[in-house]
């Protein structure tokens, strides 16, 4: 047996897995009300996996009054209406196994909706049997909120209910009040829920906002940030959030969700951890062998160049060493912009989008792909009379609405409404999006869909790009170059983030061939966007 045999099974799926995340309202309507839905995925996973990818992560499709677009839940444990039923979900899983798909669903345990029977009982009084099941506090003399906390969304994070005469937490919309985990009863009724999941099949879960999920019971103030000069569009930004979130005993809890879903083979956890310096957190969230498989943070999704130094910054702080954590990277989601429109000037993106594609598909971690990021999808420019997102609504026009990036998925470019749906969609579909649309890329060889499934494949025939270990050798303004490798093999990986043509520093590719070249690549020169794998 070759030893890449051997670590092939001995390796989990998803230690290198390329996941694919699908925002269900986007991705395909299959029932012609103008918003996706779980058979539309269903049908449309052919797609997904003949990219070849090894899992789907699907946004939230649970029972919501969608004041958050389905992140606002009111039942745990089943379908809304707008996606669908139960059964539905089960069909997509059964289709996805088939396919050779894992399916991987979120989980957000920091708030419910608050019309979610736990808080309709919890608002009643406080001696009812949930009295405890979220965070209430009692104002301060004046009446004001208990501390000054401040929600993501906007405003304090405290909204006054005159039936229990207290506040509760909310740390984003005052539609989602904050579970309150220090309970015992919370974490068992939570768990409960993911075995619900995991009894369906479901082959992981991706923990929401997982940092919020406990706070500080003392309720202390949160203290000033200092200001870096950035703009602070919320007041949320004006502070440090030490005591909001971020608690010492939420990786007890993690534990407590890694042995749930150890239960169930093969299953695998990955947090969203946000903030301006979480890696501290992922690190704590992933330790060992006890608690979450993975973290992602925000270190590219929000950033507005794709530099050799940032890219060199987020490796380093996973470096292949016992006890550290596997990371998880995404280029683009549904909260963040298109980065086609935050990375490059428009005339560059048909070159750069190839470039992104492939440093993507290198980086030593998990690769999360975010629907229509194949095509090369954009920010689409979303008018006030058209915006859904709360957030946006409610500080426009100065936070960039995250529609923009949620747009639908564009199937048949010259059918009406791009062959998403046969209704007028929940929002706009870009007017340059036709020409990306599924059909026509898989008519042209040249595309970057065809190019997607062959650096993927290309991905998996090469172990070092899988699970191998990953070394910087040159990173500069424009240049960055590093090797993966694993036993024997290694491959080493150049990329030109910048416009302007570089030449590749010989030592560095002596006795080399070329295993992958893009956009005029050789071992001695990278135009502009060009990028180069060599073994």
């Amino acid at each position: 047996m070759s030893m890449h045999a051997l670590s092939t099974e001995t390796r989990p799926w998803w230690r290198g897995a390329v996941i694919y995340q699908i925002y269900p309202r986007s991705f395909a309507d299959s029932n012609g009300d103008g918003v996706g839905d779980l058979p539309g995925i269903t049908a449309r996973l052919d797609h997904v996996a003949a990219l070849g990818v090894d899992a789907v992560w699907i946004s939230p499709f649970f029972t919501s009054p969608m004041r958050d677009f389905g992140y606002d839940i009111a039942d745990f444990c089943d379908v809304d209406p707008v996606f669908g039923t139960l059964a539905d979900f089960d069909a997509l899983v059964a289709r996805a196994h088939a396919l050779g798909l894992k399916v991987l669903i979120d989980q957000v345990y920091s708030h419910s909706s608050d019309q979610h029977p736990w808080f309709q009982e919890s608002r009643t009084s406080r001696t009812n049997a949930r009295a405890d099941w979220y965070v209430w506090a009692d104002a301060k003399a004046d009446g004001s909120p208990p501390n000054n906390w401040q929600s993501v969304f906007g405003g304090p994070a405290w909204t006054w209910d005159a039936r229990r005469g207290q506040y509760y937490l909310h740390n984003f919309l005052r539609e989602q009040p904050d579970l309150n985990f220090h309970n015992p009863e919370v974490q068992v009724a939570t768990l409960a829920t993911a075995k619900f999941w995991l009894d369906r099949g479901v082959d992981g879960f991706r923990l929401d906002a997982i940092n919020f999920t406990m706070h500080d019971p003392e309720l202390r103030d949160n203290p000033p940030a200092p200001d870096t000069g950035a703009p602070r569009s919320r007041p949320f930004d004006f502070q440090q959030h030490v005591y909001n979130q971020s608690h010492a005993d939420i990786p007890l809890l993690l534990e407590k969700l890694r042995a749930l879903a150890d239960r169930y083979p093969g299953r695998f956890t990955v947090a969203e951890v946000g903030g301006p310096a979480p890696e501290a957190e992922m690190h704590l969230f992933t330790a060992g062998e006890t608690r979450l498989n993975s973290a992602y943070g925000f270190n590219f999704l929000y950033a507005d160049r794709l530099t050799p130094a940032l890219v060199r910054d987020a490796v380093a702080e996973w470096p292949d060493a016992a006890g550290v954590g596997w990371p998880s990277w995404a280029f683009e989601n549904h909260d963040a912009p298109r980065a086609l429109s935050r990375w490059v000037a428009p005339e560059h993106r048909g070159t750069f989008a190839a470039l992104k594609m492939l440093l993507l598909l290198t980086l030593r971690g998990n690769a999360i792909l975010y629907y229509g990021e194949e095509l090369g999808l954009t920010q689409v420019e979303i008018g006030f009379e058209d915006l859904q997102d709360p957030e946006a609504i409610a500080n426009w026009p100065l936070t960039l609405s995250r529609d923009g990036a949620r747009t639908p998925m564009p199937w048949v470019a010259d059918a009406h409404h791009a062959g998403f749906s046969t209704a007028r969609p929940w929002l706009p579909i870009g007017p340059d999006h036709l020409g990306r649309a599924v059909d026509a890329q898989e008519a042209d060889p040249a595309s970057l869909l065809r190019l997607t499934r062959r650096l993927i494949a290309l991905r998996r025939q090469h172990p070092p790009l899988v699970e191998g270990a990953m070394a910087v050798l040159h990173a500069d303004d424009a240049l960055l170059v590093f090797a993966r490798s694993t036993g024997n093999q290694r491959l080493v990986c150049a990329f030109n983030l910048a416009a302007d043509p570089v030449d590749l520093p010989p030592s560095l590719f002596d006795g080399l061939a070329v295993v992958e070249a893009l956009n005029g690549a050789t071992l001695h020169h990278l135009p502009g966007y060009a990028g180069l794998v060599a073994g």
